[in-house]
C-alpha cells in the first residue's frame, strides 16, 4: 500500500479570525477578519460577514447559509432578515428543481431503447 498523500498546507496568505454573534433564537452572523500570520489584523483585505440560521420545513430543518453584503457588525444584523428569506427562496427553487430533475429520471418499462422489458 504505497499510495502517496497530498500535501496538506495551510493558505497563510488566506488566514482569517472567525467570531460568531449570536442571539440564540434565531441565527448567527459569522465574521471573518482577515489576518497576518501574526494574527494582526490585515488591512488589504475586505472584511466578510456570513448569516446561518435554519427553518422548520415538513422534512425537517433545513439549514441556510447566505453572504451579508455588509460593511459592518450592525449592518450584518440589519440586513440579517431580508438575506435569510433570499437564501430560502433560492434554496426551494433549487430543492424544485432538483426534484423535477429527479422525476425525469424514473424509468419506466418499455420507455427507453435499452430496455430488455417487453410489453404486450
Amino acid at each position: 500500500m504505497n499510495q502517496e498523500l497530498p500535501d496538506i498546507n495551510i493558505d497563510s496568505s488566506s488566514l482569517v479570525r472567525e467570531e460568531v454573534y449570536t442571539d440564540q433564537k434565531v441565527g448567527s452572523v459569522r465574521v471573518l477578519t482577515p489576518v497576518t500570520t501574526d494574527g494582526d489584523i490585515d488591512a488589504s483585505r475586505e472584511v466578510s460577514y456570513f448569516g446561518q440560521t435554519q427553518v422548520m420545513t415538513a422534512a425537517g430543518p433545513l439549514p441556510l447559509n447566505f453572504e451579508l453584503k455588509a460593511d459592518s457588525l450592525a449592518s450584518a444584523f440589519t440586513m440579517f432578515g431580508e438575506a435569510a428569506k433570499e437564501s430560502m427562496e433560492q434554496t426551494m427553487k433549487e430543492i424544485q428543481e432538483y426534484q423535477r430533475e429527479q422525476a425525469s429520471k424514473i424509468v419506466v418499462p418499455g420507455q427507453s431503447p435499452s430496455s430488455k422489458i417487453q410489453m404486450p
